[in-house]
């Protein structure tokens, strides 16, 4: 378990991370969501002692890293994965860190085996791409058999196949009862590998939910009916207080009623209904609406049509 405390931590006059408190559990997998500069990375440091709070505490399992006695058994991390001295080849890599923590040499090739890089251990990292230096990474994180993993931006430079693996990785791993946190900036992909994010921005915390209720939650929410009296179903609807819009084709978008609800008011206006479906907002919706005051830098929404019209005159 990660437990952060009234975290605080500034550059000059920046504050990047503003009085932050949450807790990260075992046996699920939980995103760490924000916009650039929320503060994901600056946090993630803190937690493994690389920078020192202004306020505040962090603890994992109970006491700081900084004091653990042996912290690759306890915690492992991929903050960069391109921090690795070039020289070297993965076998090396690996087995200098296996040797510095008192990690058992068989654990080296057990951990090259589960991230595939088997057949290419003795070349050196240096000339390793983006995606096998991120496997690289994991396997160095996996290298003590941590209960604690800390992922930042894991999918970076993978391929379908890697994100694929990757994320039943992280599953299968807080399936096993550990705690697995891990940032993104790839909604999709946090919409299908975990189950609880944490959402910060300008340093401060957001939501602390679970991925299914800040989907069910968004404004963007709706359920499509679809009735042959439409018309008498929406005055109905509206009486009940649900905000209606009715599409070209025919069918409601209702927000502010559940299904369940519609159904009890059509029922009891004896009104056909032919559909009746609740359509969820996806993450990146739900996470764009969520931190929509909290990102740094706006662009122009019509800034893709200008171009696009501007390219069709060259």
């Amino acid at each position: 378990m990660i437990e952060v405390r009234d975290l605080t931590r500034h550059y000059g006059d920046t504050m990047a991370v503003d009085h932050l408190s949450f807790t990260v559990r075992p046996g699920v997998v939980t995103g760490f969501l924000g916009p650039n500069g929320a503060g994901k990375s600056t946090t993630m440091r803190m937690i493994l002692g690389l920078d020192r709070p202004a306020g505040g505490s962090v603890t994992v399992n109970g006491q700081s890293y900084v004091d653990m006695p042996a912290p690759m058994q306890e915690v492992g991390s991929l903050l960069d994965p391109k921090e690795i001295q070039g020289g070297r080849t993965a076998y090396q890599h690996l087995r200098w860190v296996a040797q510095a923590s008192r990690i058992p040499r068989r654990r080296v090739d057990e951990v090259l085996e589960i991230v595939g890089l088997i057949d290419v251990a003795h070349r050196r990292v240096g000339g390793f791409s983006l995606g096998m230096s991120q496997r690289l990474g994991i396997a160095t994180a996996l290298l003590g058999d941590p209960p604690i993993l800390l992922f930042d931006e894991p999918v970076n430079g993978l391929d379908p196949e890697g994100i694929v693996w990757i994320r039943t990785l992280m599953q299968r791993l807080a399936s096993e009862g550990r705690t697995v946190f891990v940032s993104s900036h790839l909604m999709s992909e946090m919409q299908e590998t975990a189950e609880h994010v944490l959402v910060i921005g300008r340093g401060r915390l957001i939501a602390d939910t679970s991925v299914a209720d800040l989907m069910r939650n968004s404004a963007r929410s709706h359920v499509r009916v679809v009735s042959p009296q439409a018309a008498d179903l929406l005055t109905l609807l509206e009486g009940a207080g649900g905000r209606v819009d009715a599409s070209p084709d025919g069918w409601l978008s209702v927000e502010g009623l559940d299904a369940t609800r519609i159904g009890e008011i059509a029922y009891g206006g004896s009104i056909r209904l032919h559909e009746l479906t609740p359509q969820h907002a996806s993450l990146e919706a739900a996470f764009i609406e969520l931190t929509r005051d909290s990102v740094e830098y706006h662009a122009d929404a019509v800034a893709p049509a200008v171009l696009a019209t501007e390219g069709s005159r060259s």
